[in-house]
């Protein structure tokens, strides 16, 4: 016999396979049927983060999987989504460092270029000696 935490798990995940949109009507007939359960139901889903982006959390994801049954499949399901999870990563890292060479290619481009137009180049003209109190006056 399931207990009602296990009850509450198994709807839980029910709505997760139906997303963002699943939340929202869960809520709506939350507030339809007793207000403060649409709210409970509404602080739930934003304080868990059901009700951000659709993205699915692959490593979280994988680990609900139940077992099949067969030991052999599961252990090639879970070393599947491992070298998955590490190519991934493994990728994120490769984009990070592209960027950061594309952003210092960028900015050593900008740099030679001001420096072509002359912005870093020390002043050679030297200011006017010039006495303002010597001139005469027109009066």
């Amino acid at each position: 016999m399931d207990t009602a935490l296990d009850i509450l798990r198994q709807a839980r995940d029910w709505v997760d396979s139906h997303g963002t949109k699943g939340w929202i009507a869960t809520m709506i007939l939350g507030f339809i049927f007793a207000g403060p359960l649409g709210l409970v139901i509404l602080f739930y889903a934003i304080g868990t983060g059901r009700m951000g982006k659709c993205k699915k959390n692959w490593r979280n994801y994988h680990r609900n999987f139940k077992s099949s049954g067969n030991e052999a499949f599961d252990s090639y399901r879970d070393e599947t989504l491992k070298r998955l999870e590490d190519e991934q990563s493994a990728f994120r890292k490769f984009m990070g460092n592209l960027r950061a060479a594309k952003d210092k290619a960028e900015f050593d481009q900008f740099m030679n270029d001001r420096e072509a137009q002359g912005f870093d180049a020390p002043e050679t003209a030297k200011p006017r000696d010039r006495d303002f109190g010597s001139e005469p006056n027109p009066a």
